[in-house]
């Protein structure tokens, strides 16, 4: 897969102006949250607000973006410093408890909205993995680089509402072969809007009722 590019124009096109579009109205429709969220991290724990990580964006042959992704804080600023970059688990003991909150409801994210705004990610696609992730799984899981190969990581993902978090290597793989799924989809337009339009229903579902 790697160095080729299956993605179709209208794909690229659609894809694009689908996240400008639902960027711009969700911005405009969550901004008078951030006061309340803002407050909600900064009496429950202190801190700042947001919490950013650099992150591994869209590859190709040749290219690799990085970029610094966006989000509320949701873990003690201590226990953060204190750690490897490694995934959350199922009893994430360094979550505080507004930070439980904000996670269960997707609202964690919301800050994300700027990074698809600027390109730097898409609403739909696979999770951005943080530089020393990526290095560590890299030789233990077949194809996992080559996840993001010409696709742009996103906010929610056909992973990311199928899967809890990955406890295992076992887990990662299945992360893997969702990430791959998609990715095929992009080859078609209307597979892929059908995929998306999927995937945002279900996001909202998930968002509404903390359950998948």
């Amino acid at each position: 897969m790697r160095g080729v590019t299956y993605v179709h124009p209208l794909t690229t096109l659609g894809k694009r102006a689908m996240d400008l579009a639902l960027a711009v109205i969700g911005i405009i429709f969550t901004l008078p949250l951030y006061p309340f969220i803002a407050l909600m991290i900064k009496l429950d724990s202190p801190g700042p607000v947001f919490y950013r990580q650099m992150r591994i964006g869209y590859q190709s042959k040749n290219y690799v973006r990085l970029f610094l992704m966006n989000r509320f804080r949701t873990m003690s600023v201590d226990k953060e410093a204190q750690s490897d970059p490694v995934r959350a688990t199922k009893n994430e003991l360094r979550v505080t408890k507004a930070g439980l909150f904000l996670r269960r409801t997707r609202l964690d994210k919301l800050p994300q909205l700027w990074n698809v705004l600027m390109g730097d990610m898409s609403i739909v696609g696979p999770r951005p993995e943080p530089l020393g992730i990526c290095h560590k799984l890299e030789d233990n899981i077949p194809f996992y680089t080559e996840r993001t190969y010409d696709v742009i990581p996103g906010m929610t993902g056909l992973a990311q509402i199928n899967l809890s978090c990955d406890e295992t290597l076992y887990d990662l793989r299945n992360r893997v072969a969702y990430d791959h799924a998609y990715a095929l989809s992009l080859s078609n337009p209307a597979d892929w809007l059908k995929m998306d339009v999927s995937i945002l229903f279900k996001t909202f579902w998930v968002m509404a009722t903390g359950k998948r």
